[in-house]
This record gives C-alpha cells, structure tokens and sequence, in this order.
C-alpha cells in the first residue's frame, strides 16, 4: 500500500454563501482529526480533491479544465452525477458524509485502485435552486471496545476514527477534555463514538454527584449534560458548575427529551449554553463542537 499523508487539500468550486459558511466549519472541525482535509489554497498546485456544485453550470466548466487530466478525485454535490461516474452527495450538506466521500476518495489511490481517466462533463441543463433532499440515514462511528461507565475519569488517548499506524499527530495534539454525564449507557456509548472521533478526550460520568466531583479535580472544555438523572438533575449540577469560578469558562450543553419553553428558561436561569434534544442528532452535535470546542490549524 502506497503511503498515506496526513493532510490534503480540497478545492471547493461552486457553492452558495450558506453553504461555504457550512463548509468553512466542516474544514475547521476537520482539522481535529487525522487524516486532516483543508481547503486548497495555492493556485499554483493542483489539490487532493475536488468538490464541486453540480447544479451550477459554472462550477461544472471550471471543473471540465481544473481536472483536465482525471487524475483528481472528484466528488460531486447535487441533483446529477453530471453525466460521470464519480461519486454524488445529495443536499443538504451532511458533515459525516462529506467526511466518508473525503476518506473514500483518498482511500482508492492509496490502495493501488487506479483514477478514472478523464471523463467528459455534461453542464446541467439548467441552474435553479437546489432542492434540499432529506436524508434520514444516521452514519455510525466504529465501535470502540471497552466499558464506558467507569467513574473514574478516562484520560489516554483514544484511536481516532481513520488513524493508521504510526499516525504522529493524534500523539502530539493536545486533546481537549469533555465530560458526558447521562445515566443512559446507549448515550454514553454514542457521544463516545462521535467524540473521540475528533481527538477529545472523553471523560464519563453516571450522575450528578460524579459530575461534580470531576469537575473539581479536572478542567473541561465542554461539558454534555443530561436533564434527568438519579440524585441531583442536570439543572442543580449546572448551577453547581457555573458557580466554580475555575468552570466558568467551560460549556455547559444539556441533553434533554424535553423541548419546551419552560425547559429552555429552566436551562438558562441555570446557566446552560446550549440546548440539545435526545436522541442526540449527529448534525446537532457537530455544530455543537464547532461553537464550544477549539479547532486545530
């Protein structure tokens, strides 16, 4: 197997304001994890990938010169292949997909599996709006072994989703730590997955009483805290937290069944910083990353 980098480069071509906003975090949060994907930025070099709007027209013909030779992986977001055979994501944007289409594309050279040659580009017969396209398949991250419902603070570092061997950054970052505090193993379970994924350390507690008493010994970037618990609810521990002068700083993100008004007033008057309804969406919680959690440059 040819050797892998631990960094590429992604042209962007096309896009609406929104969506370049989207893409900005995603490139942000990309850059916690190994392998990196950054946004191409030298003109005189070609990049890793290409993304590309296939429901503009333009972004099409530049795409027609930009890789001329086929030899770039191309990945394609819209209502049409384009008359190609590369591969097409559906709108709206979806942070994991675009993350699984980004390691399939550098996946295939590496392993020996030839680029398409090039491939003549069929411009969409018109430019309207993009229809959003609902996608209701949820991408799980791999399972990772061993119990997480220890009350001891967990803190070596995890594998980090797509990590290869000898992979030296996932060694050298300086992970952030974030708590997760629901008495639900399954939740527990799903938050460590989606986490670790990003190179955070991820620490577990079952109630609040535990919350507590990690946070006294430990500073956290950001802390995912459920409503409902034995003992003490997430309100009280909220209260708890924000008092600590030394937690002030730290996010404070509930995880709720409930999404009423009265709820987020309760919330707030606690001193939450953010809201996030269970079961847990996957696209909610990386937005949530993005606001609280430092990327990596």
């Amino acid at each position: 197997m040819a050797n892998q980098k631990d960094t590429y480069s992604v042209e962007v071509i096309g896009f609406t304001d929104t969506e370049q906003t989207v893409l900005a975090s995603v490139f942000g949060l990309s850059s916690r994890r190994v392998p990196k994907f950054l946004r191409h930025s030298k003109a005189d070099s070609p990049p890793d990938i290409l993304l590309v709007d296939a429901n503009d027209a333009a972004a099409v013909k530049q795409l027609s010169y930009r890789n001329s030779s086929g030899q770039i992986p191309v990945i394609l977001v819209g209502d049409s292949n384009c008359g190609t055979d590369w591969p097409v994501l559906a709108r709206p944007i979806r942070w994991m997909k675009l993350f699984q289409a980004f390691d399939a594309a550098i996946a295939a050279p590496s392993a020996g599996i030839p680029v398409k040659p090039a491939q003549t580009v069929a411009a969409p017969a018109s430019t309207p709006a993009a229809t959003p396209v609902i996608e209701t398949a949820t991408v799980q991250a791999p399972a990772r072994a061993g119990s997480v419902t220890s009350a001891v603070p967990v803190t070596k570092p995890v594998p980090v989703m797509g990590e290869r061997p000898g992979a030296s950054q996932v060694k050298s970052m300086l992970a952030d730590s974030v708590l997760v505090v629901d008495d639900n193993a399954t939740v527990r379970e799903f938050m460590k997955n989606k986490l670790a994924a990003f190179n955070f350390n991820v620490d577990f507690a079952e109630n609040g009483e535990q919350a507590i008493g990690f946070t006294g010994q430990k500073h956290y970037t950001c802390i995912f805290l459920d409503v409902i618990m034995p003992g003490i609810d997430g309100y009280q521990v909220c209260k708890l937290i924000k008092s600590n002068r030394t937690a002030q700083k730290t996010a404070v993100v509930m995880l709720t069944s409930k999404d009423s008004p009265f709820d987020k007033i309760r919330g707030s008057m606690s001193g939450c910083d953010a809201y996030l309804t269970k079961p847990v969406d996957e696209e909610k919680l990386l937005e949530t990353i993005v606001k609280f959690l430092p990327t990596r440059n």
